[in-house]
């Protein structure tokens, strides 16, 4: 399978779980005709969503998973989901990353994305507890070294110890007593859930309590979630929606969340929309 189809495939199949989760249910016959595939391609895409535990296949179609509050996706499930939402997401917050700034990076899909696109910005001083978010910057920095013109001002990249959690975030603490020492410009958080009664919730009592001292360490905090994650509550709350400053999502967002959002003290960024071009 060639790197183009690989792509439509995984944006097939954000589609349709998109579908499933908002309308909670859909049909093999309404996808075939909504995404202009035959009935064996969406029955491939089903199955392949099924085995990530995503959704549940039903005779004649699917329908979203009941999630318990304590279920944690691993890294690798979750990553392939909002592909182009997650990128969307971290171009927009990227820009809200000032030269020379210190910023934390908690772990997640997302911030994975943004990191990705902080290794332009140049003389960072990057605190994560993302072992996946570190080996980008640990990347980009071997990249320069070895280049005929290193790029200037690389990233001074701090991982912080503690537990591995299936998201490849180091929790506890370890983590904890790490973070609570520092103090950040900028904190870009992903979460595994947002809503208005529950504000930011994890599903891992022990990231929870680290994402609490990232948040209480940073002078701005800045949520990076794609529209799925809005009504997800987790079983853990760590911060009220009060505490956050912005939040970078995508179009997706239905009507209804950015009409709740409109009533809080945050800004809401939709990458993509026209002002999603905040500096920092």
């Amino acid at each position: 399978m060639s790197d183009q189809q690989h792509l439509l495939a995984e944006q097939r199949r954000a589609l349709i779980l998109d579908e499933v989760r908002r309308r909670g249910g859909v049909r093999v016959n309404e996808l075939t005709r909504r995404l202009n595939v035959s009935d064996m391609t969406v029955r491939r895409d089903l199955d392949a969503l099924a085995r990530q535990g995503v959704l549940e296949k039903v005779h004649g179609g699917a329908v979203p998973v009941s999630e318990p509050s304590t279920h944690e996706p691993g890294f690798e499930a979750k990553s392939a989901l909002e592909l182009s939402a997650k990128e969307d997401i971290a171009k927009a917050a990227a820009r809200m990353a000032a030269p020379g700034s210190a910023i934390a990076l908690a772990g997640g899909t997302t911030a994975f994305a943004l990191a990705q696109q902080l290794v332009e910005v140049p003389d960072l001083t990057v605190v994560t507890n993302s072992v996946r978010v570190a080996d980008v910057f640990y990347g980009a920095q071997r990249a320069a070294a070895g280049g005929a013109a290193p790029r200037p001002g690389p990233a001074t990249v701090v991982l912080t110890g503690g537990v591995r959690t299936p998201s490849d975030t180091l929790v506890g603490p370890v983590a904890d007593a790490a973070i609570r020492s520092l103090h950040f410009d900028v904190l870009f958080l992903g979460v595994h859930g947002i809503s208005v009664e529950a504000g930011l919730s994890t599903p891992n009592l022990a990231e929870a309590e680290t994402n609490r001292h990232f948040v209480r360490s940073a002078r701005r905090v800045v949520v990076v979630a794609d529209h799925t994650k809005w009504g997800t509550v987790g079983l853990s709350s760590f911060a009220s929606l009060d505490e956050v400053d912005v939040l970078v999502t995508d179009g997706g967002l239905a009507p209804r969340a950015r009409a709740e959002v409109a009533e809080l003290p945050l800004e809401l960024l939709v990458a993509g929309e026209p002002g999603d071009d905040v500096e920092a």
